[in-house]
């Protein structure tokens, strides 16, 4: 298994000590998860983040199937009688998997080629001869000698040929040759794009119909525009490599001075290079460029994602949930401030005539004081722009008082209609219709973003950039990894908690997920953690993982908290040294005792780590916050409602919604996201948009540009305070 070798890579890796990677992979060989690990485990860890530990999960996978195919490997050349100290240095040296492949490519049992036909037909002595470059006899009567009806080589020219082949083979498979070329090409060849001409194309791909950039230098999200547009038939995609640099490499390698055969080898080599070299070379540049374009933009989809999951619940609101549409009218969705529905229905407020208007007016002003509406989410979908004229004109506009007690925002409506024809918004409401489902989570999405989001595929939430051109699993798996960690760091109510949201629980799978529900169901609300130990499949592996990121409000006091169970009595002690009991949790007297006690010196004395007495003292001072109510979130009201009230110099407040590569997309009420290009968010320099901006973000900016016809709005941040 090669674990000292490992641990070391590891250690190099991400600059870790030898303690904290003998102790993590311990844990995770051991069942442990990553919230759990990161939260409870900090001494073992030094306070590694949860970022951190799913790096060090993923390179040590990797590094699991890399010694494993080693291993593999290293036994097929010895199965060979080939193995030796040079190969075994090579391969125990290699540091990726290409690299391994690379030189095992010579040994590797290829299928029939040109030149394992060759080999086949006797032709192998002749090549050795050749490359040996020593002229020993008559070289046209050697190659004569080859020659044999029986095994089809008829003359000179095919035994020749044949030679020449098992040597391109040969040249092809050299590792050394490899990397050069790769690396040469990496470095100064180019990737061109062109129109397919068997094709109209598409507009969107009309900047790369003749287009060429540095292989080193070309960004993450125009490789995936080539790639899409190359997968669409649109566009024609190939590689420009430093052609002459690569040959006259190979040649000063391959050809030794004075040799007799200068001309048979060039010919062979550019045989070699154009033949066999390129093609793969190409392919494994074509591939690498696009895993790395896909690492990126996962980055860029994680951290944008994350950002969307924590921010500000508006908690304490009655909020009427509105799906705008045009012939099937708006649905409608009120739930409490629990979330549990109050009413569904329709509204045809886009078209028709003042009165229709008007008495549709009057009919939400009645159920708006009817269940006590404190907010109206209104999605920013189709006939949002004439939903949101309505509200203001007909509903505003028509009843003072509302102005005074109602808010309303325009919600994202990215995903809804996903989480509407799902199976669980089907379970979850058998007897509405999808779009009134949409108008309900509309309403639930900002009263709890994380609780409604988790019921959406995160691929679905509209974040990012080429998420449908990536690795599909790779990215689940990344997106994945975000939401479990946010669920963990938020805490989950396990008595108001969706099966959905459960399943993303530290130990929690989506079985255990279930019967919590039906537990809950039967046997009415969880009262205490340790009631969990009663849920079918929960077992005190799943509890150790779970029991602190579940909360139970009416319970026990310390079963509110993120202080984990098997820390109840350190808190207690803690609380007792400080002469105060549980009745005073979250009171200013604790936060005033235990802001002014030696924490390290009581740690020693209660032989408990100082991170995990730490994060027990801010539970005792502040039981179950919740750590998105530190990101503020604006409810924004504004009168340019449409594209065509934007006007070049305007500023305005505006919402960012999506960050990609090259700039940043920013909701400024018209129903029509502007973009920020990179060049136009700071008048430093920028590398990344992520570096300025995050998703949720309030920013000011100006109108720079608006194209109406193509529906393109340009703002600018730096340009605000010129």
């Amino acid at each position: 298994m090669h674990l000292d070798l490992i641990k070391s890579r590891l250690i190099e890796d991400l600059e870790l000590s030898e303690l904290q990677v003998n102790n993590v992979i311990e844990m995770l060989d051991n069942g442990d998860t990553i919230p759990f690990i990161a939260r409870y485990r900090k001494e073992k860890t030094n306070s590694m983040t949860d970022e951190v530990l799913r790096t060090f999960d993923e390179k040590y996978h990797y590094y699991l199937n890399f010694y494993d195919r080693l291993d593999t490997i290293v036994k097929s050349i010895q199965d060979q009688g080939l193995y030796s100290d040079e190969i075994d240095y090579a391969l125990f040296n290699a540091k990726t998997l290409s690299e391994l492949e690379d030189i095992y490519r010579p040994y590797k049992p290829k299928k029939k080629t040109r030149a394992s036909i060759a080999k086949a037909k006797g032709l192998e002595p002749l090549a050795d001869y050749i490359q040996k470059q020593i002229y020993e006899y008559d070289f046209d009567s050697y190659v004569s000698s080859f020659i044999n009806e029986e095994k089809g080589v008829l003359t000179n020219d095919e035994a020749l040929q044949g030679a020449k082949d098992i040597i391109a083979e040969r040249i092809s498979d050299d590792a050394n040759f490899r990397k050069f070329i790769r690396n040469n090409t990496f470095k100064k060849g180019l990737i061109v794009s062109s129109k397919n001409k068997d094709e109209e194309g598409k507009i969107v791909f009309d900047q790369y119909y003749d287009y060429q950039e540095k292989i080193n230098k070309i960004p993450a999200h125009r490789v995936l525009a080539i790639n899409r547009g190359e997968k669409l038939w649109v566009l024609k995609v190939n590689i420009s490599d430093p052609l002459e640099e690569n040959l006259s490499y190979l040649e000063r390698k391959i050809i030794k001075n004075n040799s007799p055969f200068v001309e048979i080898l060039k010919e062979t080599i550019q045989d070699s290079y154009s033949r066999l070299i390129k093609p793969s070379i190409e392919n494994e540049i074509r591939n690498d460029l696009t895993e790395t374009s896909e690492n990126s933009s996962i980055e860029v989809f994680k951290l944008n994602l994350k950002e969307l999951l924590l921010e500000s619940p508006i908690k304490n609101k009655v909020v009427l949930g509105f799906d705008p549409g045009f012939r099937t009218g708006c649905k409608l969705g009120i739930v409490n401030e629990n979330g549990v529905v109050l009413y569904t229905g329709v509204c045809h407020v886009t078209l028709g005539s003042e009165e229709l208007f008007n008495k549709e007016a009057d009919r939400l002003y009645y159920l708006i004081k009817k269940y006590k509406v404190n907010l109206i989410s209104l999605g920013n979908g189709t006939a949002s722009r004439e939903s949101e004229m309505f509200i203001n004109k007909h509903l505003f506009g028509r009843y003072d008082d509302l102005k005074q007690t109602v808010d309303y925002i325009i919600t994202n409506e990215a995903g809804a209609s996903v989480y509407s024809a799902s199976k669980l918004g089907i379970k979850e409401f058998p007897n509405l219709d999808v779009s009134v489902r949409s108008a309900i989570s509309l309403a639930r999405r900002v009263q709890d973003p994380l609780c409604e989001l988790v019921k959406i595929d995160p691929k679905s939430i509209g974040v990012g950039q080429y998420q449908h051109d990536m690795n599909q699993k790779h990215l689940s798996e990344a997106l994945g990894g975000v939401v479990e960690n946010c669920v963990n760091q938020v805490g989950v109510e396990v008595n108001n908690a969706s099966p959905s949201l459960l399943n993303y629980v530290s130990g929690i799978n989506s079985s255990i997920a279930e019967n919590i529900v039906k537990y809950k169901e039967e046997k009415g609300p969880f009262k205490s953690r340790k009631e969990l130990l009663n849920v079918p499949k929960l077992g005190k592996k799943a509890f150790e993982q779970c029991a602190g990121f579940l909360r139970i409000s009416d319970g026990y006091i310390l079963d509110r908290t993120g202080i984990h169970p098997e820390s109840y009595d350190v808190a207690l002690k803690l609380l007792k040294i400080c002469e105060l009991d549980v009745s005073c949790i979250g009171t200013n007297e604790i936060a005033e005792k235990l802001n002014h006690i030696d924490l390290e010196k009581i740690a020693k004395e209660l032989n408990v780590g100082l991170e995990t007495l730490q994060d027990i003292k801010d539970e005792l001072v502040k039981p179950g916050r919740d750590i998105r109510d530190l990101n503020q979130k604006a409810i924004l009201r504004n009168d340019v409602t449409d594209i065509t009230n934007l006007k070049v110099g305007m500023v305005l407040d505006g919402t960012v919604r999506n960050i990609i590569d090259f700039g940043a997309f920013v909701d400024i009420g018209v129903h029509q996201d502007g973009l920020i290009h990179i060049s136009q968010l700071s008048n430093g320099y920028v590398k990344h948009p992520l570096d300025i901006v995050k998703i949720g973000q309030i920013v000011k900016v100006k109108v720079i540009s608006v194209d109406v016809d193509k529906k393109k709005i340009g703002l600018s941040m730096k340009e605000v305070n010129k």
